[in-house]
């Protein structure tokens, strides 16, 4: 099939008979000023818009159309057009659709399919409802894409079999709170309203993930970023970057390093592990530049999820934010050495980066991990065992909307 558009593109240029629209088919109209002789422009309601060949290769690849056969089509619609000057929308319709007929094509690009026409109104106005930010938005509650998929299409079937056109945005987080409650149990329900409330909140929600390095802790970023629909991600490493261009190694040579060999640029203590003090020696400095990120946060209102290395439980004063944000540490680890490894071996084959060089550290990586553990233990920070990444988003997502679920004064039942 992906052969029949480029032999279709020399010999529509010159249809004839009824077959295709030729460019005397009927009289052009004037483009807008400016237009050029060339130009195509499609009527709409709020006047001439240019064609535009890629929008229409788009428009056929969301009809079902490979990449290859929609630029052809689109090219063979262009040269139809050629010379028209303003074409009526249905008119660019209805020679599309010959096109694609002609290149036997058609029954692969029907439409694409179309939810109901329901809105969802509020105080603010309407919206129209979207299965997919449905669905995304129930990815807070801590289950499994495919699940929410599922239960955001039950809930558009239930809108449809009740003949539901308009829909108050209150009544549809409760018909999802019933439906997650119905499949899932009370908690699982109870964890997608305390993530609602939140969402607009009258204090930022800061979530840190702090552990060594190769544990996972950007890529469990991410994710949880994604589901949780928090737009600033922010790592460590960025910012340890930052200060890498305006402080010099003669200045400052604790952050020329990694982490874990930062000891060969610092003195350190006879008696105590170097590793860890040059790992702390770095981790101190990189902490300024993590308060700054967050006091960023908290004037801008802006949730925020920060991970890495120098995210270092006891290092930073979480009590100077208990008035202004909603922060939460978590530190990850990965326990099991063998697994540890392989994510590094894993991580140089998608990078194309040889392993060695943390491989050649593994030691001292887990002296580091070790000293993570103890600080958790000595700070009551939670620890996420990340031998699984999916169970690992699962987990960060169960105890943040657990946590702030034990925020004094909310009440889930008000959302309802």
């Amino acid at each position: 099939m992906s052969q029949r558009l480029p032999a279709l593109v020399g010999s529509l240029r010159e249809p004839s008979g009824s077959s295709g629209v030729t460019e005397r088919s009927q009289p052009p109209h004037a483009p807008p000023a400016g237009g050029g002789r060339d130009r195509v422009f499609v009527e709409h309601e709020s006047g001439p818009r240019p064609f535009m060949r890629g929008i229409l290769v788009h428009s056929l690849m969301a009809r079902g159309l490979s990449f290859e056969n929609a630029f052809g089509a689109a090219n063979v619609t262009r040269e139809r057009l050629r010379g028209r000057g303003v074409v009526p929308r249905d008119e660019l319709a209805r020679i599309v659709d010959e096109v694609l007929q002609e290149g036997h094509l058609l029954e692969d690009a029907r439409p694409p399919a179309v939810g109901p026409a329901i809105r969802i109104t509020a105080r603010a106005g309407s919206a129209p409802f979207s299965k997919g930010f449905l669905s995304q938005s129930l990815l807070a509650a801590a289950i499994e894409p495919n699940d929410a998929f599922d239960v955001a299409r039950e809930i558009e079937s239930t809108l449809v079999l009740r003949g539901v056109k308009e829909i108050d945005r209150r009544e549809l987080r409760r018909l999802a709170y019933q439906t997650l409650e119905r499949r899932f149990g009370s908690r699982t329900a109870e964890r997608y309203l305390v993530w609602r409330r939140f969402q607009e909140p009258d204090r930022p929600v800061i979530l840190l993930l702090g552990g060594p390095t190769g544990a996972g802790k950007t890529s469990l970023a991410l994710e949880v970023s994604r589901r949780l629909g928090i737009h600033a991600v922010l790592s460590t490493d960025a910012i340890r970057q930052i200060m890498r261009l305006v402080l010099s190694p003669e200045l400052v040579p604790a952050i020329h390093a990694s982490s874990y060999d930062a000891h060969r640029a610092v003195r350190t203590a006879s008696g105590e592990d170097p590793v860890i003090e040059g790992f702390l020696a770095q981790a101190s400095i990189v902490t300024v530049g993590v308060r700054a990120m967050l006091d960023r946060a908290v004037a801008e209102n802006t949730s925020l999820i920060l991970d890495g290395v120098s995210i270092v439980p006891g290092m930073l004063d979480l009590t100077k934010y208990s008035e202004t944000a909603h922060v939460i540490f978590l530190v990850v680890a990965t326990l099991d050495v063998a697994a540890f490894r392989a994510r590094f071996e894993q991580r140089a084959r998608e990078s194309r980066r040889a392993p060695h060089r943390y491989l050649h550290h593994m030691d001292a990586i887990l002296r580091i991990q070790d000293h993570f553990l103890e600080l958790a233990e000595r700070h009551d920070i939670p620890i996420v065992d990340n031998d699984s990444a999916d169970a690992s988003v699962l987990s960060i997502l169960k105890h943040v909307c657990e946590t702030l679920r034990n925020v004094e004064g909310f009440d889930a039942a008000e959302l309802l």
